[in-house]
């Protein structure tokens, strides 16, 4: 049947002409003075007249340019044509068929970058919101208690270890499972998820959310072990000549801090946005003293958060619900420049955060105990392009200014952590840490290794991370059935 053919058999009762008329529906949302005071989420999600609303604005293009631009492939066009038939199981099963995490990116991929930047409505309006009705039937699936699980091929016998349960390794694990070899995902800390529980707020991605996916991975028959630090508890060698591995995918991200290598980043009170998220959400800081973990107070003080990513409002945005006087961005650039989502940064607005753009700090300033007092920076001007295709902030002379803040949060990017590469000596690194896969297959030097995500590429999004966990599962099934010889 002819993809024109396939439009005409649709749930939806309207004409084009129609559906192009349908505005966007709007999500709801907590109100902003009211979250910026609590870790409940934000967006509330489509009830289920809204999630029709939204679907029928889809016009069912033949080519749809959403699955092209979406890293995991989602059929969106089905996805929606079941929620219009109201069979909200079927559509969360649709979406299980190439994304083993839609409540997830449901919440936080950037889909104004991916799918949405392929939606035909966009180009003289604004795109179906197919994140949100990802979300809606995750969310349904998840509340009514049904699992709308994909067809699982036979077994193969074949037995594959994933290092590291973030979003590349829960992405592979799920493909692998469907094509029927046996998966085990090993896991450092002692819990499941790695940045999704560490590195995301709970007011933007419940860790409730995170722990019902890899439930749903689970009941598939994926088996999860945690506390395994690959590299010290058991090397790579090891997994593959004495515990019976026929392949391996390595995904274990890039969480090693990056900081500004400026005077004062060892006073009290600077921290990582690593450091500084995972003791807030891992270590439930934000629930001191009933949890053990305390953050250097930002309770009533001044914090300055130092980047214009999503981590950097991540950090700014729970710095203000820890009860921040004042909670403010600095950024080198300007906001056109800022990495982070419009979404993100708009919420971060909405609820009170502070923006300082063009600013670069030179200097921490601390008191005779050695806890931060201020920040010395130095406003700029942006010069010539980068190498990518960024312009340049250029410092202004005579510009420096001191700002007094207590807790400062360095949220400048991550690099690779060398446990695995420096404990598995003919794993090929590139020259900046990281490990070295093929662009196409991503295999590693070592023959049944993989590896894919953060580890590979540096810091990128969920999204990003779980398009290399859906390569590598390819690449693997291919070389656990002996289709191809792959090496890197």
């Amino acid at each position: 049947m002819s993809d024109a053919t396939q439009t005409k058999v649709t749930h939806n009762p309207l004409p084009n002409k129609e559906r192009t008329k349908l505005p966007r529906q709007r999500v709801p949302e907590q109100d902003a003075e009211i979250r910026a005071h609590n870790f409940c989420e934000v967006n509330l999600g489509f009830p289920p007249d809204q999630a029709r609303q939204e679907s029928l604005r889809c016009i069912e293009c033949p080519k749809p340019g959403c699955v092209m631009k979406c890293p995991v492939s989602v059929d969106v066009r089905a996805v929606i044509d079941l929620i219009l038939a109201e069979d909200y199981l079927g559509a969360a099963a649709k979406v299980r068929e190439d994304n083993a995490l839609p409540a997830i990116t449901g919440r936080v991929c950037p889909v104004e970058d991916q799918c949405e930047s392929g939606c035909v409505l966009g180009k003289k309006g604004e795109p179906v919101g197919i994140a949100y009705l990802e979300r809606f039937v995750a969310d349904w699936e998840r509340e009514s208690g049904q699992f709308g699980l994909p067809k699982t091929a036979p077994s193969t016998g074949k037995k594959v270890g994933i290092i590291g349960s973030g979003p590349a390794g829960l992405a592979c694990a799920g493909d692998l499972i469907q094509m029927g070899h046996k998966v085990h995902v090993f896991e450092a800390l002692h819990e499941l998820g790695g940045v999704l529980v560490y590195g995301i707020p709970e007011f933007r991605l419940p860790k409730e959310i995170v722990r019902h996916e890899i439930d749903v991975l689970r009941r598939r028959g994926v088996e999860f072990e945690t506390n395994v630090v690959v590299g010290k508890t058991v090397t790579v060698d090891e997994l593959t000549n004495d515990e019976g591995f026929d392949a391996l995918f390595i995904a274990t991200g890039a969480g090693l801090p990056r900081f500004l290598n400026i005077p004062g980043e060892h006073l009290n009170g600077v921290y990582s946005a690593n450091e500084f998220l995972t003791r807030e959400n891992l270590m439930r800081a934000y629930r001191f003293p009933e949890y053990d973990e305390p953050l250097y107070p930002c309770k009533d003080r001044d914090v300055i958060v130092v980047g214009g990513g999503n981590t950097a409002m991540d950090a700014v945005r729970s710095a203000l619900r820890l009860g921040a006087k004042s909670a403010s961005i600095y950024y080198r650039r300007t906001e056109i420049e800022m990495p982070a989502r419009v979404e993100e940064v708009h919420h971060a607005k909405d609820e009170g955060v502070h923006f300082e753009m063009l600013v670069n700090p030179v200097e921490f300033l601390g008191d005779e105990k050695g806890n931060l007092t201020a920040v010395r920076c130095i406003r700029q001007e942006l010069g010539e392009p980068d190498d990518s295709g960024r312009r340049s902030p250029v410092p202004i002379k005579g510009s420096e200014f001191v700002a007094p803040c207590a807790v400062a949060i360095i949220a400048a990017g991550t690099s690779a952590n060398p446990l695995i590469q420096s404990t598995t000596p003919d794993l090929a690194i590139t020259k900046r840490g990281y490990i070295s896969a093929n662009d196409d297959t991503l295999a590693t030097s070592k023959p049944g290794v993989f590896a894919g995500g953060d580890i590979v590429t540096g810091g990128a999004t969920v999204i990003l991370a779980m398009g290399a966990g859906r390569k590598a599962a390819k690449s693997i099934d291919d070389y656990l059935k002996g289709l191809v010889q792959i090496a890197n």
